[in-house]
């Protein structure tokens, strides 16, 4: 062993480190602390709804193109179930569909939400390239940053505990995704820590997973630093701008 290279973190360590970075969650961005106190207006959660579709519907791919980099069939066996949860499968319903009703609580189209004419070229952007991160490198790598989970259950429970107050035009079938995804999102966690503690084992290497979540999360910050830019009330000419068909979200909305 070198004794110039730094000694690696126990798993303990390791881990405390990763969950250390909850503090840099997109929960803290000033658009998600508005939504949060009940600051947004509809039109800004409708617009938020129908980015963030973009965002559900990669997820599996970019699990796909984990399974499709990854030889071991142990890790297979465990993963593919998180592309079942967002596509659903013997009838039923997957977080995809539940995200489209969302959509449909908060006002928006399902022909709106699903041709992605709302989704912003700079949501468009990190997205594909959170997907293609996952294409490109070691599976392990791509599985370290699906590890936002660790902070996402805080989120859902926050929307599920604030928003039938503040938002009370919301229709309450919309929940149902924030919901399942409490108890989704833990059990993917001990999945998740169980990849990465178990493959990254020198200092050189934990080190490189920080980088990665720290990648993550900075996708997930500039997803809201787009839609705050395109949605924000000072300028709302320029909502023209950066949506696909030059409409501001509302005007996407059904006739109820």
């Amino acid at each position: 062993m070198n004794m110039n290279e730094p000694q690696s973190w126990s798993d303990e360590d390791f881990e405390a480190q990763l969950r250390a970075m909850g503090d840099r969650y997109h929960i803290h961005h000033p658009f998600q602390v508005m939504m949060h106190r009940g600051q947004l207006s509809r039109e800004q959660i409708q617009g938020w709804v129908a980015n963030r579709y973009y965002y559900q519907i990669n997820i599996p791919i970019k699990d796909a193109a984990i399974l499709a980099n990854c030889p071991e069939q142990e890790v297979r066996r465990h993963w593919v179930q998180r592309i079942l949860d967002h596509d659903g499968y013997n009838g039923e319903e997957g977080g995809i569909e539940a995200w489209i009703r969302l959509g449909e609580a908060v006002g928006l189209t399902r022909e709106a939400i699903v041709s992605q004419r709302l989704v912003l070229p700079g949501v468009r952007f990190a997205v594909d390239a959170y997907v293609n991160f996952a294409r490109q490198r070691p599976w392990q790598e791509a599985a370290a940053a699906s590890l936002t989970e660790l902070f996402a259950p805080t989120i859902h429970k926050s929307r599920l505990d604030f928003w039938p107050q503040h938002y009370p035009w919301i229709e309450a079938e919309g929940y149902a995704y924030f919901r399942r995804r409490l108890t989704e999102a833990p059990r993917d966690v001990v999945n998740g820590l169980r990849i990465t503690l178990g493959y990254f084992k020198t200092r050189e290497q934990q080190e490189r997973v920080v980088d990665i979540l720290q990648f993550k999360l900075d996708i997930l910050w500039s997803m809201l630093d787009s839609m705050m830019l395109a949605y924000s009330e000072v300028d709302v000419v320029g909502w023209g701008r950066y949506s696909r068909m030059g409409e501001k979200p509302g005007e996407a909305t059904s006739a109820s």
